[in-house]
């Protein structure tokens, strides 16, 4: 115990199971309410979005905090997010729909929530599946390219919530503000990187353009250098 304690990641590890155990022990001592179902089904994707949030708050966090070592946190945030939404899509194919492919197609293309989760949930795949150091090194910058991919899963995954609530929407409008004001953060430095790149283009196309403008005057000196010879 006193190991983890000192561990921070160890902390966190812990800290990212508690609601799984939760759910364990209250399946245990009959705590899940009249519809169990029902009960795992909404507290998993509860889960998923607080720890999808969770993920989404590590890098303006490091950035307004200069914590760099916060960037360390965040694989193992996203991948418990994934693994709570694998909870919760393996509750509803497995103990809601018991695996009957037709109802569940159905489920998807007439219920419009149904079909945000499922897309919010295939989205997170190729994300959880390039997580790891090796896949970072092998796909270079596409990775941070696929793993925008976050930006509108979480908005897909807050939509599919907002839908799912029939009266009180208070908690998935608390979810939808909170994801607003997450990537509102952002918007600074990705200004802030939209002219620098805006900037860098200029450059190269002034470079370009005093290049094509020395050219002509360059070709005529060596034209006329070759006519003296000539004489």
């Amino acid at each position: 115990m006193g190991a983890i304690l000192r561990n921070p990641k160890c902390a966190l590890f812990a800290i990212c199971l508690l609601p799984l155990v939760r759910l364990v022990v209250l399946g245990a001592g009959s705590g899940l309410g009249a519809n169990p179902i029902e009960f795992i089904t909404h507290s998993t994707g509860t889960w998923t979005l607080v720890w999808l949030l969770v993920t989404l708050s590590v890098t303006p966090l490091r950035r307004l905090t200069g914590r760099a070592e916060l960037i360390r946190y965040r694989r193992m945030l996203g991948l418990f997010a994934f693994f709570y939404a694998c909870l919760h899509v393996i509750t509803y194919l497995w103990l809601d729909q018991f695996f009957d492919l037709a109802a569940i197609a159905k489920d998807i293309v007439k219920r419009p929530f149904i079909t945000f989760g499922f897309a919010a949930f295939v989205l997170f795949i190729p994300l959880a599946a390039t997580s790891t150091h090796a896949m970072m090194r092998r796909l270079g910058r596409r990775w941070q390219r696929l793993h925008r991919l976050i930006y509108p899963m979480a908005l897909l995954g807050v939509i599919h919530y907002l839908w799912l609530v029939k009266k009180d929407l208070t908690q998935p409008l608390i979810f939808g503000a909170v994801l607003v004001f997450l990537l509102a953060l952002r918007l600074p430095w990705g200004l802030s990187a939209l002219r620098a790149v805006s900037n860098r283009l200029l450059a190269i196309s002034a470079q370009r353009a005093g290049r094509d403008a020395v050219s002509p005057g360059i070709h005529a000196i060596k034209q006329g250098g070759r006519f003296m010879r000539s004489k």
